[in-house]
C-alpha cells in the first residue's frame, strides 16, 4: 500500500497568497495586504492593464469631444512666451507649427501607457537608488517597480471623473488635459493667474498624495524601512520636483 503523502503544515504567520482580483481591490480598501503580497509575486501586468485602458479612454473621449485643436491652443495660452513667439511668426508658419503640434500631442496622448512604463522604472530607481544606498535597504528593485504601478490604480477615478465630465458637457475651451479636473487647487487659477502660482498648487492633488502615501506605506511592506523614512524619502523627492516645476514655470512665464 502506498504511503500516504505528507502535506507540510501552512506556517501560520505566513500571509495568505491573494488572486489577482484581491490584490486589486485591496489597494484601495486594504493597500498593506497588496504590497505585502508583491513580495511573494512581483507580477504588475494586471493593473498597467486597467491603467492603459482607463488612459485609452479618457484620451478617446478628448480626441472625440474636445479635440487635440483646443487642448493645444490651451497649453500655448498657459506659456505666455510660447504663445508670444507663435503670434510673431508668420500667419502660413504659425498655422503649420499648431498643426504639427496637434499632431505630436495626439500621437504622445495615445502613447501615454507605454510613456508611463518609463516614468515607472525611473521613478522606481530613483526610490530603489534612494533606499538601497541612502537607507542601506533590503529591497528588490522589480518589487518596487510592481508596488509602483499598483500604487497609479487610483488614477483611475481621474480618468474616470475626466471623462464623466467631458461627456456631461464640460467646456472645450478651458479643459486642461494635464488637470482636468477639481481635485488639487491649480485647477481653480484661470489662464489669466499666476503661472508660478498654479505650477506650485497643482501637485496638491488628492489623488497624487494618495498614490505617495501608498508608496510610502508599500515600501515598508516590501523592504525593512521604517515607515518613517519610507514617506521622508518618498514625500522628500515630491516636493523637489515640484520646486523644480515652480522653477521651469517661472522661466517659461
Amino acid at each position: 500500500m502506498a504511503a500516504a503523502a505528507i502535506v507540510p503544515p501552512q506556517d501560520p504567520q505566513q500571509p495568505t497568497p491573494l488572486s489577482e482580483p484581491q490584490r486589486l481591490l485591496d489597494t484601495f480598501i486594504a493597500p498593506s495586504k497588496t504590497f505585502t503580497d508583491l513580495r511573494r509575486s512581483a507580477m504588475w501586468w494586471a493593473p498597467f492593464l486597467l491603467i492603459a485602458i482607463g488612459s485609452f479612454w479618457f484620451i478617446y473621449v478628448v480626441d472625440q469631444k474636445v479635440g487635440f485643436e483646443k487642448v493645444v491652443d490651451y497649453a500655448i495660452q498657459s506659456q505666455p512666451k510660447q504663445a508670444e513667439r507663435l503670434e510673431g511668426l508668420p500667419a502660413d508658419q504659425r498655422e503649420k507649427a499648431i498643426r504639427q503640434q496637434v499632431s505630436i500631442t495626439r500621437y504622445i496622448s495615445y502613447s501615454v501607457p507605454a510613456i508611463a512604463l518609463i516614468i515607472y522604472a525611473v521613478f522606481a530607481g530613483v526610490l530603489f537608488a534612494s533606499f538601497k544606498f541612502g537607507a542601506n535597504a533590503d529591497i528588490k528593485f522589480k518589487t518596487l517597480f510592481a508596488l509602483i504601478v499598483y500604487t497609479r490604480l487610483p488614477e483611475l477615478l481621474r480618468a474616470v471623473l475626466a471623462s464623466a465630465a467631458i461627456l456631461a458637457g464640460v467646456s472645450a475651451d478651458s479643459f486642461n488635459i494635464e488637470n482636468p479636473i477639481a481635485t488639487n487647487p491649480g485647477y481653480f487659477i484661470d489662464l489669466s493667474g499666476s503661472h508660478v502660482l498654479r505650477a506650485l498648487l497643482t501637485p496638491l492633488d488628492v489623488i497624487t498624495i494618495w498614490t505617495l502615501v501608498l508608496v510610502a506605506i508599500g515600501v515598508t511592506c516590501i523592504s525593512n524601512v521604517k515607515r518613517g523614512t519610507a514617506f521622508a524619502v518618498v514625500f522628500g523627492w515630491f516636493v523637489l520636483v515640484t520646486l523644480i516645476r515652480v522653477g521651469f514655470a517661472a522661466a517659461t512665464s
